[in-house]
């Protein structure tokens, strides 16, 4: 099942990467930079544009990433029987709010790796980073004002609604997470946490399945069902994140090993640990957190504890039976299809994956 979904991941990604540079093209010429900004008063700059803008977005997005997002998104509408060909464009959307929060989240976090690369801001600047990451967040608005045509205009406010409430969401969930992180809350419980993680990261496949059901024409359980279905998809895929990074050496060879660890994140692991742990253990799990240290031996020692209560085993198990649950209550609203079993095997793997 593993290698059926990191083969149609990847049958799908140059389709995918297509609709983004539709809207943002690697090199903006002048017709380019009028189809996104409008005919310029004055002048545009083209080299300054596509240095500051184009060469560290598609740098950034080049180096990879599993478009699982847009994915989703089309095999959503696939599912649910509409016309892909007129959809697809929307595909780009969830992606370009992805992308553009992960360039924001490595800043705010400080952080070195990603992707097998230093973080965006590492190699262009922080300056040129924020702005590439903001712009990231804006530019799903062209594909609306681009599509305006294809759908009525009722359809197209609920899916401009459907977007503007999950990219006010991202910033609650990040606002919730950085807060812990810098260790103004110790006491917190797994309703919170999870609640963090629906907004961080569930908002984002949320957006993704609400889109495809609205602009399907889905029916409003549908909307619902499928909407929920999606947010445990995207909190079960962090749970695995911080897994991961606690113990998945491919994936740290990408993002660096430990980082949760010295971010000082307050993870499901973590959350549980603190809760299981004597006070002893307890203590010295919130003194390394802390740090924010990047010194192995400390993080091993973090690791240690959290394995010590079981935590990684319990994340794992909670990740894996949400998504079952989940998917027991997505299954009756749709109609079997290839896309349908795509879906579930797509929202397996999220939760097995190894990177």
């Amino acid at each position: 099942m593993s290698d059926d979904v990191t083969e149609y991941l990847k049958e799908k990604k140059p389709d995918i990467d297509a609709i983004l540079e539709k809207y943002l093209p690697k090199s903006l010429d002048s017709g380019d930079l009028e189809a996104i900004f409008g005919r310029p008063r004055h002048a545009y700059d083209e080299k300054a544009l596509t240095e500051a803008l184009s060469v560290p977005v598609w740098d950034f997005l080049d180096r990879g990433g599993k478009r699982f997002r847009p994915a989703l998104f089309l095999l959503m509408c696939e599912a649910l029987g509409a016309d892909t060909g007129k959809v697809k464009d929307f595909a780009s959307v969830v992606e370009f709010a992805h992308e553009g929060s992960i360039m924001i989240d490595d800043i705010e976090d400080m952080g070195e790796l990603r992707r097998g690369k230093p973080c965006t801001h590492k190699l262009f600047g922080e300056d040129i980073a924020i702005n590439a990451g903001n712009f990231m967040y804006f530019l799903p608005m062209l594909v609306f004002m681009k599509n305006r045509e294809r759908f009525d205009d009722s359809t197209l406010l609920d899916a401009w609604n459907v977007f503007a409430q999950e990219m006010i969401n991202i910033h609650a969930g990040q606002a919730m997470d950085i807060y812990w992180h810098k260790g103004n809350e110790d006491n917190i419980g797994e309703e919170e946490y999870m609640q963090m993680c629906a907004y961080k990261t569930g908002c984002l496949t949320r957006m993704a399945a609400r889109l495809a059901a609205v602009l399907s024409g889905a029916t409003p359980e549908q909307k619902e069902t499928l909407g929920k279905f999606a947010e445990m998809v995207g909190i079960g895929f962090q749970i695995q994140d911080d897994l991961l990074s606690a113990g998945g050496s491919k994936f740290q060879d990408k993002k660096g090993y430990g980082d949760d660890i010295t971010e000082g994140k307050r993870t499901l692991m973590v959350i549980h640990t603190l809760k299981k742990a004597n006070e002893n253990d307890r203590k010295r799990l919130i003194e390394i957190l802390g740090m924010h240290t990047r010194e192995k031996e400390l993080i091993d020692e973090a690791i240690s504890i959290l394995k010590k209560y079981g935590s990684l085993e319990y994340a794992k198990n909670v990740a894996r039976n949400m998504v079952e649950d989940a998917w027991k209550e997505a299954e009756p609203v749709l109609d079997d299809s290839d896309a349908k079993e795509r879906l579930k095997s797509l929202a397996m793997f999220l939760i097995n994956r190894e990177i």
